[in-house]
Protein backbone atom coordinates (compact mmCIF):
# COMPACT_ATOMS: atom_id res chain seq x y z
CA UNK A 1 0.00 0.00 0.00
CA UNK A 2 0.99 3.27 -0.75
CA UNK A 3 2.35 5.66 2.00
CA UNK A 4 -0.40 8.39 2.62
CA UNK A 5 1.02 11.65 1.65
CA UNK A 6 0.82 14.40 4.71
CA UNK A 7 1.60 18.11 4.34
CA UNK A 8 2.44 20.08 7.79
CA UNK A 9 3.07 23.29 6.91
CA UNK A 10 4.45 25.14 10.87
CA UNK A 11 6.99 27.55 11.19
CA UNK A 12 7.93 26.00 14.74
CA UNK A 13 10.52 23.95 13.98
CA UNK A 14 10.57 21.64 16.91
CA UNK A 15 7.10 21.09 16.42
CA UNK A 16 7.69 20.48 12.60
CA UNK A 17 10.29 17.94 13.39
CA UNK A 18 8.10 16.80 16.26
CA UNK A 19 5.02 15.78 14.01
CA UNK A 20 6.77 14.47 11.15
CA UNK A 21 9.05 12.06 12.78
CA UNK A 22 6.50 10.73 14.63
CA UNK A 23 4.08 10.44 11.65
CA UNK A 24 7.00 8.85 9.76
CA UNK A 25 6.98 6.37 12.51
CA UNK A 26 3.59 5.60 11.68
CA UNK A 27 4.13 4.66 8.11
CA UNK A 28 2.92 8.40 6.47
CA UNK A 29 4.93 10.19 4.37
CA UNK A 30 5.47 13.71 4.89
CA UNK A 31 6.02 16.64 3.19
CA UNK A 32 6.99 20.04 5.61
CA UNK A 33 6.63 23.80 4.88
CA UNK A 34 7.36 26.42 7.31
CA UNK A 35 4.95 29.30 5.99
CA UNK A 36 1.78 29.55 4.44
CA UNK A 37 3.22 30.45 1.13
CA UNK A 38 5.60 27.69 0.40
CA UNK A 39 2.36 25.48 2.10
CA UNK A 40 0.13 26.86 -0.53
CA UNK A 41 2.85 25.99 -3.20
CA UNK A 42 3.47 22.47 -1.94
CA UNK A 43 -0.19 21.17 -1.52
CA UNK A 44 -1.11 22.53 -4.97
CA UNK A 45 1.83 20.75 -6.73
CA UNK A 46 1.99 17.48 -4.35
CA UNK A 47 -1.92 16.84 -3.79
CA UNK A 48 -1.16 15.54 -0.11
CA UNK A 49 -3.92 13.20 0.95
CA UNK A 50 -4.38 15.45 3.89
CA UNK A 51 -2.63 19.10 4.81
CA UNK A 52 -1.85 19.77 8.98
CA UNK A 53 -1.83 23.66 9.18
CA UNK A 54 -1.13 25.89 11.70
CA UNK A 55 -2.22 29.29 11.82
CA UNK A 56 -0.11 31.81 12.99
CA UNK A 57 3.17 31.96 10.63
CA UNK A 58 5.25 34.25 8.02
CA UNK A 59 4.32 35.56 4.74
CA UNK A 60 0.71 33.69 4.58
CA UNK A 61 -0.80 32.55 7.93
CA UNK A 62 -3.07 29.38 7.70
CA UNK A 63 -6.07 31.42 6.88
CA UNK A 64 -5.16 33.06 3.85
CA UNK A 65 -3.63 29.76 2.92
CA UNK A 66 -6.68 27.61 3.86
CA UNK A 67 -8.94 30.35 1.64
CA UNK A 68 -6.18 30.10 -1.25
CA UNK A 69 -6.45 26.41 -1.12
CA UNK A 70 -10.39 25.84 -1.33
CA UNK A 71 -10.42 28.61 -4.61
CA UNK A 72 -8.33 25.44 -6.35
CA UNK A 73 -10.20 22.57 -8.13
CA UNK A 74 -8.25 19.76 -6.63
CA UNK A 75 -7.98 21.83 -3.04
CA UNK A 76 -11.61 22.65 -2.55
CA UNK A 77 -11.59 19.28 -1.12
CA UNK A 78 -8.14 18.99 -0.06
CA UNK A 79 -8.74 17.21 3.84
CA UNK A 80 -7.54 20.26 6.21
CA UNK A 81 -6.85 19.91 9.67
CA UNK A 82 -6.08 23.05 11.04
CA UNK A 83 -3.32 22.39 14.12
CA UNK A 84 -3.05 25.70 16.18
CA UNK A 85 -2.11 27.66 19.31
CA UNK A 86 -5.11 29.91 19.16
CA UNK A 87 -7.98 29.17 21.01
CA UNK A 88 -11.28 29.43 18.71
CA UNK A 89 -13.13 30.54 21.65
CA UNK A 90 -10.73 33.72 21.79
CA UNK A 91 -10.34 34.46 18.33
CA UNK A 92 -12.69 36.19 16.19
CA UNK A 93 -10.74 34.72 13.34
CA UNK A 94 -12.24 31.31 13.85
CA UNK A 95 -15.14 31.46 11.34
CA UNK A 96 -13.56 32.57 8.86
CA UNK A 97 -11.60 29.62 9.12
CA UNK A 98 -14.45 27.59 9.92
CA UNK A 99 -16.21 29.13 6.17
CA UNK A 100 -13.74 27.18 4.71
CA UNK A 101 -14.52 23.65 6.16
CA UNK A 102 -11.23 22.50 7.88
CA UNK A 103 -11.87 18.59 9.15
CA UNK A 104 -10.96 19.71 12.26
CA UNK A 105 -9.76 22.45 14.57
CA UNK A 106 -7.21 21.72 17.28
CA UNK A 107 -5.33 23.77 19.62
CA UNK A 108 -1.75 22.38 20.33
CA UNK A 109 -2.00 22.73 24.13
CA UNK A 110 -4.88 20.45 24.28
CA UNK A 111 -3.88 17.78 22.44
CA UNK A 112 -0.99 15.18 21.96
CA UNK A 113 0.56 13.31 18.66
CA UNK A 114 -1.44 10.09 19.36
CA UNK A 115 -4.40 12.17 19.37
CA UNK A 116 -3.26 14.13 16.11
CA UNK A 117 -2.80 10.64 14.38
CA UNK A 118 -6.46 9.40 15.39
CA UNK A 119 -7.90 12.32 13.44
CA UNK A 120 -5.75 12.40 10.43
CA UNK A 121 -6.74 8.26 10.11
CA UNK A 122 -10.43 9.47 11.14
CA UNK A 123 -10.51 12.00 8.27
CA UNK A 124 -8.80 9.71 5.86
CA UNK A 125 -10.82 6.78 7.08
CA UNK A 126 -8.01 4.44 7.91
CA UNK A 127 -8.83 1.78 10.07
CA UNK A 128 -6.05 0.53 12.99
Amino acid sequence: MDKKKILIVEDEESMLGAISDYLENQQFATLKARDGEEGLGIALKEHPDLVLLDIIMPKIDGMLMLQKLRQDEWGKKAPVIILTNVSPIANSVINSVLQNEPAYYLVKTDIKLEGILEKIKEVLKIQN
